[in-house]
């Protein structure tokens, strides 16, 4: 056989391979980079071959090298794919170089150079190729701290990539892990989590060690975040155990400070010694998050060591980082963790005034991320009715060989979706997850409007607020699952016993407050001292332990002995709660009342 009979297959099979290299990057990460070498090896000058080769050399370098070494091979994909004519190619090698630039904290060059590919690319990708675009757009979103358009184009990503036949690609386990990421720099934790289970136990099906451990490490931020830190050393220990290369979690974004911060939180100083000099020891791409999480993790080790001296100033690196203004890209979960951190140490040293205003600046930047988490699950939705219509631009381009009916359907099924999303965002935005009832954003927000409506009937307002009692020894007994579970039972509890009118909340932790219009303070502490004598006759089997006697204090306060704003109703009934514990707890208090009947002690 001649040469030139041979060269149209070998470029054929060099094209085959391209392909199939990056069909698998997500899916096999070691055969991934392995099809691609031998596509390289065989493509010689045809640059459709070269261009597929390249791409996925260049994201697997994102994945497990730098940024830096990134670049070079994503333009060479990108000159390949302008060569062949190939579209789709090229605009995937320009999002993987956005990622690149976002990476090395180029955040708003690589915001624009997304956006200059998104209308080309709706016009021109589909399915996963899509998905990928999208994805990009929303890390650089997320890179600027825009939660909001980051969810968005996560949300449609993730719909594109879904897999609807067979293992699929795997980059709906890339777009879990990401959306988990985003909700943690919002708050929304056990939302975070749940997007973490899901992303691992579609891992299970690849073969991708790195995506694994990013997962373990969004799980380890929300576990802390919870105060959960001890349920997160199992993760840590895992991500520890896998190899600085290509066959495991590769050199970037190691995340060796957020692992220390878990592990120094739950008491393992050793293992966090070890977890921040690995930190200092590895690369850190210019990321604010990562510094000032070493800073922060540097200093709860010299606490640990009872060192506080040290340890505050540990922290002061970052404090020009997550001081005001704070460098472009920290994120509010970071920053609100520096600033907790800064505050706790000049307590211990006895500075108050220092403590005081490190803790007013937490406060304010902790509603500034309250105020996006709001604002980002409904623009969310928004830039979803955005996107469907630039798909309906698609879609009416492809009409002319359609039939209208199926037209119709498709664009049917996308504003279902919207809807049904929409729909699912207002319930994240003012429930609570475990307990169903109301979420203290929205106590905040319907409060206000109650007291006005109060004053202008001249009816009472009462406000309880419920505390219950002895909670954290039903976590440190019997584990934080069946303190869930005693949460959950005293929602459906409160919510089963409350009027229609009545608006019932979770107010943080194991604190519930129950707002009774129409009620005064006496009439609401009778109300709540039966409640408390229901709560009592409940029972619990915990994993064969038998919990019962259960008990909560309360404090109780309405609107015309307590005159004021909002605030001071919710302090006045606060205080009595304070009373109510202080006076030997399963009790219920309410202001200039009576002294109330005490139940029988357990």
């Amino acid at each position: 056989m001649t040469a030139a009979a041979v060269r149209p297959k070998a470029r054929a099979q060099a094209r085959r391979l391209g392909r199939s290299a990056w069909a698998l990057l997500h899916e096999d990460s070691s055969r991934s980079a392995l099809l691609a070498e031998q596509a390289l090896d065989s493509a010689g000058d045809d640059p459709v071959a070269r261009g597929w080769a390249l791409l996925t050399h260049g994201f697997q370098q994102l994945f497990f090298a730098t940024p830096a070494e990134a670049v070079p091979v994503l333009d060479a994909a990108q000159a390949a794919f302008t060569a062949a004519g190939d579209a789709a190619g090229r605009i995937l090698a320009g999002s993987g170089l956005a990622r690149a630039a976002w990476r090395a904290g180029r955040f708003a060059d690589a915001l624009e150079l997304a956006l200059s590919l998104r209308g080309e690319g709706l016009r021109v990708l589909r399915g996963e190729q899509r998905g990928v675009l999208l994805n990009a757009i929303a890390g650089c979103y997320s890179a600027q701290g825009r939660s909001d358009l980051a969810f968005a184009y996560m949300y449609e990503a993730l719909r594109d990539a879904a897999p609807t036949r067979g293992p699929g690609h795997g980059l709906d386990a890339v777009l879990h892990c990401n959306l988990a990421h985003e909700l943690l720099q919002i708050g929304d934790c056990h939302e975070a989590l749940r997007h973490v289970d899901s992303g691992i136990q579609r891992c299970r099906r690849l073969n991708n060690p790195r995506l694994a451990s990013v997962l373990w490490i969004n799980r380890v931020i929300g576990l802390t975040e919870l105060d959960r830190t001890q349920e997160a050393i199992a993760d840590i220990h895992r991500i520890c155990e896998l190899p600085a290369d290509a066959s495991g979690r590769g050199r970037l974004a190691s995340h060796f400070e957020t692992l220390a911060i878990a592990a120094l939180r739950a008491g393992e100083t050793a293992l966090g010694a070890e977890l921040v000099a690995r930190a200092e020891a590895a690369y850190h791409a210019d990321i604010p998050d990562e510094h000032v999480e070493l800073a922060v993790a540097r200093a709860l080790l010299a606490q640990a060591g009872g060192r506080l001296e040290d340890a505050l100033a540990a922290l002061q690196p970052g404090l020009g980082l997550a001081g005001e203004p704070p460098a472009p890209g920290l994120s509010h979960r970071v920053r609100c963790l520096y600033l907790l951190t800064r505050a706790d140490l000049l307590e211990r040293l006895g500075d108050a005034a220092g403590a005081l205003a490190a803790m007013r600046q937490w406060q304010h930047v902790h509603l500034q991320r309250s105020a996006l988490a709001s604002r980002a699950r409904y623009q969310a939705a928004a830039l979803q009715t955005e996107l469907l219509r630039l798909q309906q631009q698609v879609d009416e381009h492809d009409a002319r060989r359609r039939e209208i009916e199926a037209v119709n359907a498709q664009l049917s099924r996308r504003v279902a979706e919207v809807q049904a999303l929409q729909e699912r965002l207002r319930q994240q935005a003012t429930r609570d997850e475990l307990t169903g009832l109301f979420n203290r954003r929205h106590l905040n927000e319907t409060l206000p409007q109650m007291l006005a409506l109060a004053r202008r009937e001249r009816q009472p307002l009462a406000v309880a607020i419920i505390d219950l009692d002895h909670f954290k020894a039903v976590n440190d007994r019997h584990g934080h699952a069946s303190g869930d579970r005693l949460l959950a039972a005293f929602g459906r509890l409160l919510a089963t016993n409350s009027r229609r009118s009545d608006v019932a909340c979770r107010y943080g932790g194991e604190e519930f407050c129950l707002l009774m219009p129409r009620t005064d303070a006496l009439a609401a502490r009778r109300k709540v001292a039966a409640l408390l004598r229901r709560w009592r006759a409940e029972c619990f089997d915990l994993g064969g332990a038998r919990l019962d006697s259960l008990s909560f204090s309360a404090g109780v306060a309405d609107s015309e002995r307590c005159p004021g704003c909002e605030t001071t109703l919710l302090k006045a009934a606060d205080d009595e709660l304070l009373a109510a514990k202080r006076q030997g707890r399963n009790r219920v208090f309410a202001a200039d009342g009576p002294p109330p009947d005490v139940p029988a002690a357990a």
